[in-house]
């Protein structure tokens, strides 16, 4: 069974990625599960914000890989949603390796129900948990789905304007901070091997390259009959309206909300306030050949002159956004 996780920022095009791939006949994915970040806690931490509180030292039972009682009672909630009601649970286990190994067994048990060889788990968050899913599962393959911060920004004040949501509040200051750690993060996985980088912008421009590439990654055949859309429950619209778009898997180009949420000036300063998306690209675009085949990592930042001596096209273009050819 080959396990695959997808992965960024939120609102990143995570979703659209999922989407996409649960319409190949071999793959079974499902609803966020949130699983490492309930099992384990620590989420807010995890993400740089300001006051969250550093978990508190470990204690005996920690030390043991007793797993907290919260953390029971999640997976116990979790293991309900995923087999379903009337199906027999069984207790929580006390020791967290044996929660992981549970989840893992229900994942490949639910796969293997549809017929499918491949799973693929899509949290965003679990990009802040990738120590403990490499540590666990050293041959899982992590898709990062990236998207230019500014983007990202407008997306979230979008949908916290229009649907409410405490998931996307905190406000401009503290996106940026989890927009920059995420972006620390994709960058420390640039050349690792089963680490793949997915560009929204690519994805959007080039669909049909960009699935080649998939395919490629996760030993998937590409030339095969897909769904006409995505038919596997990944979200609800009705709780998750913000997703409604990216539900049946077929990318399209949708305007940018930047312009229209942000005036000169905040754009400016949120530009100078979030890392370089550009660099970012060119650091990955400078390790991949596009082939699916890895160089040596990089150095986490990638000058100007190191991208020109590496024979890649960098193009900025009016809006700031960038293309590397």
């Amino acid at each position: 069974m080959q396990r695959t996780f997808v992965v960024g920022c939120p609102r990143s095009g995570t979703t659209i990625v999922q989407a996409m791939l649960a319409r190949h006949p071999q793959v079974f994915t499902l609803p966020e599960t949130g699983f490492f970040p309930r099992l384990l806690g620590g989420l807010h931490y995890r993400l740089g914000d300001e006051g969250a509180g550093k978990p508190r030292r470990r204690n005996l039972a920690r030390l043991l890989g007793l797993t907290r009682r919260y953390g029971r009672h999640e997976f116990m909630e979790l293991q309900q949603s995923l087999l379903g009601q009337g199906q027999p649970l069984s207790r929580a286990p006390w020791f967290q390796d044996d929660c992981v190994a549970r989840f893992i067994d229900i994942l490949d048990g639910l796969a293997e129900q549809g017929g499918r060889s491949m799973w693929i788990e899509k949290t965003p968050h679990h990009l802040h948990y990738l120590p403990e899913i490499e540590r666990y599962l050293p041959n899982a393959r992590v898709i990062h789905v990236i998207r230019p911060g500014i983007d990202v920004l407008a997306s979230i004040t979008d949908a916290e304007l229009r649907y409410n949501n405490k998931s996307f509040s905190g406000g401009l200051t503290q996106w940026v901070g989890r927009w920059n750690l995420a972006a620390k993060i994709h960058r420390s996985r640039i050349g690792v091997r089963n680490h793949h980088f997915v560009f929204l912008e690519d994805l959007m421009h080039n669909p049909a390259e960009e699935w080649q590439r998939l395919c490629t990654f996760l030993n998937l055949p590409s030339e095969v009959e897909l769904d006409q859309a995505c038919y596997q429950n990944i979200a609800d619209p009705k709780a998750e309206p913000w997703k409604r778009d990216a539900l049946s898997g077929l990318p399209h180009q949708t305007e940018s909300k930047v312009d229209s949420l942000f005036g000169p000036q905040l754009r400016e300063s949120l530009r100078e306030r979030l890392s370089s998306y550009e660099e970012l690209y060119a650091a990955s675009s400078l390790a991949f050949n596009r082939e699916d085949s890895f160089l040596a990592p990089l150095p986490i930042r990638t000058s100007e002159t190191e991208v020109a001596e590496a024979g890649i096209g960098v193009t900025t273009l009016a809006d700031g956004q960038i293309r590397v050819a």
